[in-house]
């Protein structure tokens, strides 16, 4: 049996921009998914504490007043996500998510931001892993493919139920499902264990940063920069593309 029949935990949030330094979470969910079938879920609504944009809103449907009147304190919010990833990494259970430098990184800033215990140290000093990432291992088992390469795209190039965009909890289910469906179609991904995929991603996202920065360059910005640090850029880290 291939770790995508196993436990797996989709994992997203939707949050008040796309900068993982400067953004806060607004909404979080945790899925649990066995053989592709939801079998438990958290959810968690924040009060992010700064003013939610009207694009970000427009993208989660998540109002400023809703935010204030239902949201949990988003200290409370982002330590409570980060103790639940954490304990099933204790336990080895890789998290799904879709573009995981994203979600992980800004959560990361806002443990930093309110002073909470970082991922690594709620694992004893080790950075967190397994990390299944169907954006990263997309990009390279078929990396020739044209077209969009955001959830919504790849769930439709793999066959993937995607009830509602940018809601979280449908999102961390879909990354999940696509986790096991690209491990359905591609072998090589399903035979690898989840601590050698961790490992070959870190390895393909690096990759992918540097062939990116030198397009980018060839096209005529000399001073553009892809990071290419996966899955969890440190807050400290200084802006870049």
């Amino acid at each position: 049996m291939g770790w995508h029949q196993e436990l797996l935990i989709g994992f997203d949030l939707e949050t008040t921009g796309t900068d993982p330094r400067e953004a806060r979470i607004v909404t979080g969910a945790v899925i649990e998914v066995r053989g592709g079938q939801p079998i438990g879920r958290r959810e968690w609504l924040a009060d992010p504490g700064v003013p939610i944009p009207a694009d970000a809103v427009a993208v989660h449907g998540i109002s400023n007043e809703r935010a204030a009147a239902e949201g949990r304190p988003a200290d409370q919010v982002a330590n409570a996500i980060a103790d639940v990833l954490a304990g099933y990494w204790k336990t080895g259970v890789p998290v799904v998510a879709y573009n995981a430098a994203f979600d992980l990184s800004l959560l990361s800033a806002e443990l930093r931001r309110y002073g909470l215990p970082s991922l690594s140290d709620r694992l004893g000093g080790i950075a967190p892993a397994p990390v299944i990432d169907p954006y990263t291992i997309d990009r390279w088992v078929d990396r020739y493919r044209r077209g969009k390469r955001n959830l919504e795209a790849v769930c439709a190039e793999y066959g993937v139920l995607l009830d509602a965009a940018h809601n979280a909890a449908a999102d961390a289910l879909a990354a999940a499902g696509l986790a096991c469906a690209i491990a359905a179609r591609h072998t090589k991904i399903a035979a690898l264990g989840p601590a050698e995929l961790h490992r070959r991603q870190i390895e393909w996202y690096a990759e992918w940063a540097a062939d990116f920065q030198d397009f980018l360059r060839r096209k005529g910005d000399p001073t553009a920069t892809v990071d290419g640090t996966w899955p969890l850029r440190e807050p400290a880290d200084e802006r870049v593309l």
